[in-house]
């Protein structure tokens, strides 16, 4: 025989308890993933545009001749005084490249050049080579002997022997001033008197005079007209 159905129970009395959805947060996982993901991709992107620039910035770099160790206007550089440096390639700066660095040996430079400094061919400017072939004098020249910042080399000058101590001057019986007839070879930067160093190119008859009278101080430089 069936067993009797069991008796069905009676709800419980009051109200109906709304079911609650069932939710799961499986979604937002998946949307910061994604962001996580993207963020990376972009970074990725910008680090291999630094590295493509990176490298196409060094791939600019050129290898241009540098100062090692101060040079006094009108001096013969030296190989010693240069050494290689490696800058970014900029068409507003003209420094003479490695290539050129026989070729620089053995000149001699129209203003000091100061350590750490690129080498241009305007440092060398006119005194390139200039007075090789003639006796050079270093004359120094005190504020008031020579005109104001002037001279530059190529410049021909007369050096005009000036009074020693206790001569007279002003009588109408004086003999012209006794000058000797140079080229300027370099001119280095003024002390704190104002004085500068010029060294002048001049014959080899008239340098062991010239350098006497300018041991003594009497020597101011008078520059003759530029041709233009």
């Amino acid at each position: 025989m069936d067993s009797p159905a069991a008796p069905l129970l009676p709800r419980p009395a009051g109200p109906v308890r709304a079911e609650l959805p069932i939710t799961t947060t499986a979604p937002i996982k998946r949307q910061r993933r994604w962001s996580v993901a993207a963020l990376c991709i972009v970074l990725a992107v910008i680090a291999g545009l630094g590295a493509a620039a990176a490298v196409t910035s060094a791939g600019d770099r050129v290898k241009v001749l540098a100062i090692a160790r101060d040079v006094p206007a009108g001096q013969a550089i030296t190989d010693a005084d240069l050494r290689i440096a490696e800058v970014s390639a900029d068409g507003a700066l003209t420094p003479m490249r490695a290539s050129e660095r026989a070729s620089v040996i053995g000149k001699r430079p129209a203003v000091d050049l100061r350590t750490g400094g690129l080498l241009t061919a305007s440092q060398l400017g006119a005194g390139t080579g200039l007075g090789d072939d003639q006796q050079q004098v270093g004359v120094q020249v005190k504020r008031g002997q020579a005109p104001a910042g002037t001279l530059v080399p190529g410049d021909k000058v007369l050096a005009v022997t000036t009074p020693g101590q206790g001569e007279q001057t002003g009588s109408k019986t004086d003999a012209p001033p006794s000058t000797v007839k140079g080229t300027v070879v370099a001119v280095s930067r003024p002390d704190a008197s104002g004085s500068v160093v010029v060294n002048l190119a001049v014959a080899s008859t008239d340098g062991p005079l010239l350098a006497t009278r300018a041991s003594l101080g009497r020597i101011a430089l008078v520059r003759e007209p530029r041709s233009n």
